[in-house]
C-alpha cells in the first residue's frame, strides 16, 4: 500500500484541495474547484457521451446530486460537430447542463475502432462509424476542439493499447502518449494566449473563429499509460508529471485485463504522481473496483456500467447486481432496494419493472437507469464519510462482506 505523501499544495493555483484523509489507507476526501462549480471528490461522473446521459434529462440528473458528467471528443466531433456546439454557445448551453462537464478526447474510441484506424505521428486517422467518412484527430485539433466546447476539464489524446500487449509495444504506446500530451498542453497555452490577446489582455492572435472565443477556464488533464505493466505505469506518471499539469488520469484498463491486477496497476501510476492534485482513473465504475482505487488515492471515476446496466434490467443494490428480467422478480412486490430512497424504488415494485422490461416499454430502462444512477451517489457519499470519519477500510470490508457479484461467483 501506497505510504501518505505530504502536501506543498499551492492553495491560489491548484484547482483541487484535500479536506480529510484516512488514517489506515490513501484514500483521501477533497474537493476541484471548477469553472462551473465546486465537485466533491471521490466522485463517480455519469456518462453522458453524446451530450446525454441515456435515457435521462438533465433535470433528472441533477436532481440526484451530480456535479459533474462526461461527455465524448470524438462522438461530438462527429454530431453535431464541433462548429455548431461553439456557435450555440459551448456545450454546457447546448444540452442546457450548468454544472461541470469533463470531456474524454476520444482516444479510447478511437482504440475499439481497431480495423478503422491508423495511428501515426501526427494522430489518428479513423473511419466514422456513422457515416464511413474519413478523419483525423490529432493532439491539437482534440485540445481545440474541447476549448471551443468550454468544458471544464479537457483530456489529452492517448493511445491506449490493447491487452495483451507486448512490453515494447506498450512502451512505444507510452511514449506517443507522452509526446502528444505536450503537443495537446503547447497547443491549448497557445490557443489561451491568442484568447487573451483577442481580449486586450496581451498575447498572439487567435486561430479560431474571431467572434467566437475559446474557453480560458478549461483545464487539461493528460492520461498516464504503460499497459499491465508496473514499471512503465510509474515512469509514465513520472514524465507526465514533468509536464506540470492541472490533473492527472490513469488510462489502458478494463480494456481485458484480469480484474485481480487493477489495484497493483493503478498502485504503480498513482504513487509517482503528485498529492497536491487530482488523480481520475477512467472507464472503472464497479463498486469493488472504486473501492479498490479510492483505497490508493484516486480520487474521479466514470463508467457506462449504472446505465447501461439498467437499460439492459439489472439493477445496482447494496447486495450486489440484481437481473430483474429472471422469474423471481416477476413474483416481487417490493421495491429494488429496501434501502435506497430514489423515486424508483420509493414508487414501483420489482414486477412491474420486470413487467415493463419484458413488454419492452422504455420507462423500463429510464427506471432503472436512474436507480442505479441513484445508488451510485449514495455509494459515493458512503465512501466520502467514512473517509472524514477514517474508518474507510472498515467500510470498504463490510461492503464487501455483503456486495454479491453473481458474474464474479460463477467465475
Amino acid at each position: 500500500m501506497l505510504s501518505n505523501q505530504k502536501s506543498t499544495i499551492n492553495h491560489q493555483k491548484s484547482i483541487y484541495s484535500v479536506l480529510s484523509k484516512d488514517n489506515g489507507s490513501c484514500a483521501r476526501r477533497g474537493e476541484l474547484r471548477l469553472a462551473h462549480g465546486t465537485v466533491q471528490t471521490p466522485v463517480f461522473m455519469p456518462v453522458g457521451t453524446q451530450a446525454t446521459v441515456k435515457t435521462l434529462s438533465c433535470e433528472e440528473v441533477e436532481s440526484l446530486g451530480y456535479e459533474i458528467i462526461l461527455a465524448n471528443t470524438y462522438h461530438l466531433f462527429l454530431r453535431p460537430g464541433i462548429d455548431l456546439l461553439e456557435a450555440a454557445g459551448g456545450l454546457h448551453r447546448f444540452m442546457s447542463w450548468n454544472r461541470c462537464i469533463l470531456t474524454d478526447s476520444g482516444g479510447y474510441q478511437v482504440f475499439s475502432l481497431s480495423n478503422r484506424r491508423q495511428v501515426k505521428e501526427e494522430g489518428v486517422t479513423f473511419a466514422s462509424h456513422v457515416d464511413g467518412t474519413r478523419h483525423l484527430l490529432t493532439p491539437e485539433n482534440v485540445a481545440a476542439s474541447q476549448m471551443r466546447m468550454g468544458v471544464d476539464i479537457a483530456m489529452c489524446l492517448d493511445e491506449c493499447p490493447p491487452y495483451p500487449v507486448s512490453e515494447a509495444m506498450a512502451r512505444d504506446m507510452m511514449d506517443r502518449t507522452l509526446r502528444w500530451a505536450k503537443r495537446c498542453q503547447a497547443e491549448m497555452g497557445r490557443l489561451r494566449d491568442g484568447e487573451k490577446g483577442r481580449r486586450g489582455e496581451g498575447g498572439g492572435v487567435v486561430s479560431l473563429s474571431p467572434s467566437l472565443p475559446v474557453s480560458l477556464s478549461t483545464r487539461l488533464f493528460p492520461i498516464v499509460q504503460g499497459g499491465t505493466y508496473p514499471a512503465l505505469r510509474k515512469e509514465s506518471a513520472q514524465r507526465t508529471v514533468e509536464m506540470d499539469f492541472p490533473g492527472y488520469a490513469v488510462g489502458g484498463l478494463s480494456v481485458g485485463e484480469p480484474r485481480e491486477i487493477l489495484g497493483e496497476m493503478v498502485e504503480a501510476s498513482v504513487s509517482a504522481l503528485p498529492f497536491e492534485k487530482p488523480r481520475y482513473l477512467m472507464g472503472v465504475g464497479k463498486p469493488q473496483d472504486i473501492l479498490e482505487a479510492v483505497e490508493r488515492g484516486v480520487d474521479m471515476f466514470d463508467c457506462v456500467l449504472p446505465t447501461r446496466n439498467g437499460r439492459n434490467g439489472q439493477a445496482l443494490t447494496w447486495d450486489g447486481p440484481r437481473n430483474i428480467r429472471n422469474n423471481q422478480s416477476r413474483q416481487e412486490d417490493g421495491p429494488l432496494d429496501s434501502a435506497c430512497s430514489c423515486s424508483t424504488c420509493q414508487r414501483y415494485s420489482v414486477q412491474y419493472l420486470s413487467h415493463l422490461f419484458r413488454a419492452g416499454e422504455f420507462l423500463g430502462l429510464r427506471l432503472v437507469s436512474l436507480h442505479n444512477l441513484a445508488f451510485m451517489v449514495d455509494f459515493i457519499n458512503q465512501i466520502r464519510k467514512s473517509i472524514e470519519e477514517s474508518r474507510f477500510v472498515e467500510f470498504k470490508k463490510r461492503f464487501l462482506e455483503r456486495y454479491i457479484d453473481s458474474k464474479e461467483q460463477r467465475a
